[in-house]
């Protein structure tokens, strides 16, 4: 196969060659600005997306003294408006208007900002884009309403462990380094304080805007115009931006000095669950990317084959899982962290676990760098098809950070609920209770002495590395998926790679056991029983996924999948071990033992999901069939022991049909092949517990009706009442899946969902997380707005919702034909989009065969009604189901309150209901009383067993 080719760069640009692949079609170009802003061109005439992406190197490291978080406040800032495009939030209301999405985010030391958008709108995008960084307006009154954002932001992240340990590490480092600041900003540290030192926020905002030079910007642009003709684009948009000579912010030096090294920090978390963090600053391998010395000693350190450090802690039941490797948010520091979460066994045997990584670290030296497990990372022949880059083969390099992974220089962070009460200091940002004790190389050296004797070896040569990537002869050319095989225990869909020519497959068994849900226990066991199957794979898949073939089993509503994707020439090796560990599954009480109280917290941490999850969750609650509530699911789990899982499963499997679905680069007859092979062993294999399944017996999902004119609400106290955010959704069902009203209620979710955004978030500043969106469940449609607040209550929230909709009706009303037809041939544009790759079109099919809705022609069918769509009929359907007191509005408003509003939340419940609302107090009384929706999967020639 050749090797990756060298495209010259374009003549009155530097001289650069980028290598890429010789499959790789596009043009690209480097040029340098005059105003020395420095821009990569991608050509692709193929692309029906174009896209732009800014970095600019001024990050939250550039925070000046006593204005935290100004950097992360400036990004936001640039979104709302400019002197060429003063309306408010244009922008972000251009892309979204225009099959496009938008964001940005803020890191040390840069802050990035990139869109994508349909090609024929990409002038006017990214010129509106280019204002960012020519002449952002940025008023008084949108600068006070921004504060509140960014402080909704900061509050949502409180009591997230991951915010509250991150804030840990760096409040752990020296002080006078720019890592150990805060850098989110909130109410405080951007109105407060620095009204308080008599300091005009947006004269600070303006002032720190002076560091946005051109020379500090790097600017990709991707386009379907030629290379010249994006050239001249960016000449014309990007000229403008003044090149002030600023310096780009180099760091000082590493954040830690001696004093922040050999520590063991215990801190204690808000959600159950231990966890161990071994961090060790690093040189940045960004400085030698090429050799990709961390990518070699995470793939050892956190393999999780025979003889691998996960592997021996996982088999004495001490860990759950690990992740090794590095960290980076500079060019001039690094760290490299271990992370895990440990079993309650485990955290009594933390000294051993980190005496048997160092056990560990110490046979890598001993042993060596080894070419062959480089080269098994980096192979010469998955450079044209894979996504790694031909690396540089450098032992000193991995030996030089294996050297700095030392007792010397090591930080152990520990978390866990057992510390309560035993803690001694608090970080000040996110108030996280922790203790700081020091462990000097002497105690690891203990700790390594009576570590576990348990063999400790590097992995073996990896079995699943692809020889063969020859693509299959396909004769017929199959538009869409086919049924190929049909028997009374399976069904096989089937379809060759037509758009790819990768030398990949996508393979889906789906097992339908209607025995699996029909009670909160069969719903934990089959939990369990999957988490149990995937457990014991483990070892053996782990290089499956390092060789490009990857795999997952998880829970249905109806049973459980296992899906494989990837390379196809070891595919069979892998669907075989999986095959045979489902059909001679047994409980292993040790691994039942661990992985049971993992998910006992897993459910417990519900309480401390974020208010807007959960009231998602009771809007699916309500609406579906069979689902089950937290408690009673918890209930039935910590009842739930080995033997009783073990005399379950023969009953769950003892019903069960396969749905299999083959796409990629596979021939019909390998196809059947595997369909059969999967049949013999699940079904024929002695001892088996899988048995068929008569038609009578296939369970479908169903969601309830909701009621014309009626406005049902549900109202809570939050679970963690610590929680300052409340939160509500109003969820509006109008129809189950079908052509002429699907594209109508897309059409308005595509109008009305950034001047929702705007109103609500930006106008009204309810709010960080706002959203109005589409929702299906089991093919019923409807409309969502999701609102989660600290400043307002639910109810408020919910009122301000309905006055939205009961505003927005005139401007339905009142849409011009013009305006019309420009969202209309944007959604078009959008359903037009191309399948990126393989997993992309096989799980669009997947989708319609696993639904029952068949309408494999879903895109072609609903783009021909979308071009004859009349304005007025879109009205009239916006007037049927979506306004306010539309006939056949149907609504349910889930309200989560917070401890902040418990005296609304109480006086709401005392209210006398209003006409035409109904309060839900029983959630599994009213879904009795309630119709339900037919089965997609139901109707006349639906049902796959027929």
């Amino acid at each position: 196969m050749a090797a990756a080719v060298a495209a010259p760069a374009a003549a009155g640009s530097r001289d650069v060659e980028f290598i890429r692949a010789r499959s790789d079609k596009r043009e690209y170009r480097r040029v340098v600005l005059p105003n020395a802003l420095e821009i990569l061109l991608i050509s692709d005439p193929d692309t029906d997306k174009a896209a732009a992406c800014m970095e600019v190197e001024v990050g939250s490291f550039s925070d000046p003294e006593g204005l935290e978080g100004l950097a992360h406040f400036l990004e936001h800032m640039l979104f709302y408006a400019s002197e060429k495009y003063p309306g408010e939030d244009e922008y972000k209301k251009y892309i979204t208007e225009h099959g496009g999405s938008c964001n940005a985010y803020t890191s040390s030391e840069t802050t990035n900002f990139y869109f994508d958008v349909n090609v024929d709108n990409f002038e006017e995008a990214l010129d509106r884009f280019a204002q960012f960084f020519i002449k952002p307006l940025m008023s008084q009154d949108a600068v006070l309403r921004e504060i509140k954002a960014v402080d909704s932001e900061h509050k949502k992240n409180l009591l997230s462990d991951g915010w509250r340990m991150y804030q840990l590490q760096k409040h752990l480092a020296s002080k006078d380094h720019p890592y150990h600041k805060f850098s989110t900003g909130s109410l405080e540290t951007l109105e407060i304080k620095p009204k308080g030192r008599g300091l005009d926020i947006r004269h600070e905002l303006l002032k720190f805007y002076e560091n946005y030079s051109a020379n500090l910007m790097h600017l990709v642009v991707y386009g379907k115009e030629s290379l010249d003709c994006i050239q001249g684009l960016v000449d014309r948009l990007f000229s403008d931006i003044k090149n002030t000579d600023q310096r780009s912010f180099k760091c000082p030096s590493h954040p830690l000095s001696e004093e922040h090294l050999q520590l063991l920090v215990k801190a204690l978390p808000i959600e159950e669950g231990d966890y161990l963090r071994i961090i060790w600053p690093i040189t940045p391998s960004i400085q030698f990317y090429k050799e990709g010395p961390c990518h070699y000693l995470s793939h050892l350190i956190g393999h999780e084959g025979e003889g691998s450090i996960f592997h021996i802690i996982k088999e004495l039941g001490w860990a759950m899982n690990l992740m090794a490797g590095e960290s980076t948010d500079s060019t001039e520091y690094s760290f490299f962290s271990i992370s895990m979460r440990l079993t309650d066994a485990g955290h009594e045997h933390v000294e051993d676990i980190v005496g048997l990584i160092f056990k560990y670290l110490v046979l890598l030296k001993e042993d060596g760098v080894h070419e062959w497990i480089f080269n098994e990372l980096f192979p010469p022949e998955e450079w044209l098809v894979g996504s790694a880059l031909p690396s540089k083969y450098a032992p000193q390099r991995i030996m030089m950070i294996l050297d700095q992974l030392s007792p010397e220089r090591v930080r152990i962070f520990w978390e866990s609920k057992k510390f309560e009460g035993s803690t001694t200091s608090a970080e000040p940002w996110y108030n996280t209770s922790y203790s700081v004790e020091n462990v000097i190389p002497s105690v690891i050296q203990q700790w390594i002495q009576k570590a576990p004797t348990e063999k400790l070896h590097l992995p073996e040569p990896n079995m699943f590395i692809p020889k063969d990537l020859a693509l299959k002869e396909v004769n017929e050319k199959v538009t869409f998926p086919k049924v190929l095989r049909k028997t009374p225990l399976s069904q096989l869909w089937y379809k060759p790679d037509l758009l790819f020519s990768t030398p990949k497959v996508h393979v889906i068994i789906d097992f339908h056991c209607p025995l699996s849900s029909h009670s909160p226990e069969a719903y934990v066991s089959t939990d369990l029983f999957v988490d149990l199957l995937v457990d014991y794979l483990n070892a053996y898949a782990f290089d499956a996924q390092i060789a490009g073939l990857y795999y997952s089993i998880y829970l249905t509503s109806a049973g459980f999948q296992v899906s494989l994707g990837g390379y196809n020439d070891k595919m069979r090796v892998l669907l075989n071990a999986i095959l045979k560990q489902i059909a001679n599954f047994e409980v292993k009480p040790n691994r039942f033992s661990a992985l049971k109280e993992t998910t006992v917290k897993d459910y417990q941490n519900f309480n401390f999901r974020q208010p807007h999850s959960q009231a998602s969750f009771y809007v699916s609650l309500i609406l579906e069939d069979k689902k089950w509530p937290v408690p009673e699911k918890l209930e039935a789990l910590s009842k739930l022991e080995s033997d009783s899982l073990a005399k379950f499963l023969p009953n769950l499997l003892s019903k069960t049909f396969l749905e299999c679905y083959i796409q990629g680069n596979i021939e019909p007859s390998e196809a059947k092949s595997i369909a059969q092979e999967i049949e013999d062993t699940i079904f024929n294999t002695p001892n088996t517990m899988f048995k068929s399944m008569s038609p009578s017996q296939y369970l479908t999902e169903r969601v309830i009706m909701l009621e014309n004119e009626l406005k049902c609400y549900y109202q809570i106290e939050g679970l963690n009442q610590k929680n300052e955010n409340s939160s509500v959704i109003q969820y509006i069902q109008v129809h189950q899946d079908d052509a002429s009203s699907n594209i109508k209620l897309q059409l308005f979710s595509l109008i009305a969902s950034q001047p929702a955004f705007n109103q609500l978030r930006t106008v009204e500043q309810l709010g960080y997380i706002t959203r109005l969106s589409l929702r299906s469940d089991y093919g019923v449609w409807a409309l969502q707005v999701v609102i989660q607040s600290t400043v307002k209550d639910p109810s408020y929230l919910d009122a301000r919702v309905d006055e939205f909709f009961k505003m927005f009706e005139s401007k339905i009303h009142e849409l011009s034909d013009k305006d019309f037809k420009r969202n209309v041939k944007s959604l078009i544009d959008s359903k037009l989009e191309k399948f990126k790759n393989l997993w992309e079109e096989s799980h669009f099919y997947w989708g319609e065969i696993d639904a029952g809705t068949l309408k494999f022609d879903r895109v072609e069918s609903e783009v021909a009604l979308l071009r004859e769509l009349k304005k007025e009929e879109f009205i009239a359907f916006f007037d049927q189901y979506i306004k306010l007191d539309a006939p056949q509005r149907r609504t349910v408003s889930v309200q989560v309150f917070s401890g902040n509003h418990s005296a609304e939340f109480k006086k709401a419940v005392a209210e006398a209901d209003p006409p035409k609302t109904y309060r839900i107090t029983d959630i599994f009384g009213f879904k009795r009383s309630r119709p339900l929706y037919s089965s997609l999967k139901g109707g006349p020639g639906r049902i796959t067993m027929d």
